[in-house]
């Protein structure tokens, strides 16, 4: 249903926070109150930062339920449910197959993924020392595993969780907080 493609690692762009807002808009007009935040979260939200050429929303919402309510507005602007997405802290939406690669995941306001990807987005904003490390790691692994995302992902792992404990630590230093939402 959804071509899955090489992994591919590009530099940042400044298309990519326009996409963003775009689509955010798109988002909260057919969502409205329901879409407590819309976020531009992972890579392509942090200037200077290499990253696969996907758009990352996060959605947080107050309940999943009716899901209805949630999948039939995203489905009539061109977002697909992915039910079989095996982690549950979740829904996960994506593009219709040949639209710009988008991810949406949606999320519990405040549960602890959610607030997991703005505390990683903002700390790596403040923090550009962060980048080049990542980003050579995510060559390396783009280069190892370019047709197994799994095996990519995994490779992260380690270094994901070492930057999130340095930002947990900034985190308590600065008394963070979410920022307004995005959208």
């Amino acid at each position: 249903m959804f071509p899955v493609g090489k992994i591919e690692i590009v530099d940042w762009s400044p298309e990519w926070p326009e996409s963003f807002g775009r689509k955010a808009s798109a988002i909260r007009r057919v969502l409205g109150d329901r879409a407590l935040r819309i976020d531009h979260i992972g890579s392509t939200s942090v200037r200077g930062m290499a990253a696969k050429p996907i758009i990352d929303i996060q959605v947080s919402v107050a309940s999943f339920e009716p899901i209805e309510s949630l999948t039939e507005p995203l489905r009539g602007i061109g977002y697909e449910w992915r039910q079989a997405n095996p982690d549950l802290t979740k829904r996960y939406f994506r593009e219709r197959p040949g639209d710009e690669r988008t991810h949406i995941h949606m999320r519990r306001l405040g549960s602890w993924h959610e607030q997991w990807a703005l505390l990683f987005r903002d700390y790596m904003r403040a923090h550009p020392e962060e980048h080049a490390p990542y980003i050579a790691l995510k060559r390396a692994l783009a280069e190892r595993h370019r047709d197994n995302r799994t095996a990519y992902t995994d490779g992260k792992s380690d270094h994901l969780w070492a930057i999130i404990r340095r930002a947990d630590r900034w985190a308590a230093d600065v008394g963070w907080t979410p920022p307004p939402s995005d959208s």
